[in-house]
């Protein structure tokens, strides 16, 4: 059974996801979510999305997929804890050991591993499986050949991306923002510098010009057959609003 996954980074985007098909949603909170420049939900419009959301019978996964310092863990935590209080049925993350707090703390809470964990091999796989994680949402860097071995030999839940922006390094792990711009990706702030225009100079001389590190946009849909075949219905995609200040890291 095929089970398509939509981002709504607000209350109209979730709308439109619940009323054209989406069996799932993802969103993210006013903290630690890697698309901190999206509108995403205040308390009080997490608790109406999830209400919405399940009235009409659309799964609800909340995003804490940024990397944490310590002293925003306990903020963190109590954010899940009302996630779950409100009914969400899994948590996105991408910190390992919030991931490992949350698992201690709120055993039926689902957690799912993000794409931003890097998990591109079985025993990746098979390490968050034995840490008691849900669902993995596997790096886009795999063929369908690596997809199918990971499914046949996990008892995870397994997830792709079939549609959206993709980023130039792997699954998101990418230091460029930070690194011009003091900007992380990683903590939800992506500038999108791949995605300017820039000039290649060879000895001062000028070779090439243009978007030379934006990648094209991915379309999986003829895929589907082939991921379905590998045993991986979950399907993720995401949007892209403009050029800049985009990130595709859940």
């Amino acid at each position: 059974m095929l089970d398509l996954i939509s981002p709504v980074g607000d209350f109209d985007c979730l709308k439109a996801a619940v009323q054209n098909g989406a069996d799932s949603v993802y969103f993210g909170a006013d903290l630690f979510s890697a698309r901190a420049f999206a509108h995403n939900f205040n308390l009080d419009e997490l608790k109406n999305a999830i209400e919405y959301a399940k009235l009409r019978g659309v799964k609800t996964n909340l995003t804490l997929n940024t990397l944490l310092k310590d002293d925003e863990f306990d903020k963190a935590i109590n954010l899940a804890i009302k996630a779950y209080e409100f009914g969400i049925d899994a948590i996105i993350v991408q910190d390992l050991g919030l991931a490992m707090k949350l698992i201690s703390l709120i055993p039926d809470l689902p957690i799912h591993a993000s794409t931003q964990m890097t998990i591109h091999n079985l025993n990746g796989a098979l390490e968050l499986q034995e840490l008691g994680f849900k669902r993995v949402v596997l790096s886009r860097e795999l063929s369908i050949d690596e997809i199918n071995h990971i499914c046949k030999n996990t008892k995870l839940e397994t997830e792709c991306f079939i549609h959206g922006a993709l980023c130039i390094s792997y699954s998101g792990q990418c230091l460029f923002s930070s690194l011009i711009g003091g900007r992380s990706g990683n903590r939800g702030k992506c500038a999108g510098p791949c995605r300017l225009p820039y000039e290649l100079l060879e000895n001062d001389k000028k070779i090439d010009s243009g978007y030379l590190l934006n990648t094209r946009d991915l379309c999986g849909l003829e895929m589907i057959p082939s991921l379905l075949s590998a045993r991986c219905n979950l399907f993720k995609k995401v949007h892209r609003k403009n050029r800049l200040n985009t990130c595709n890291c859940d």
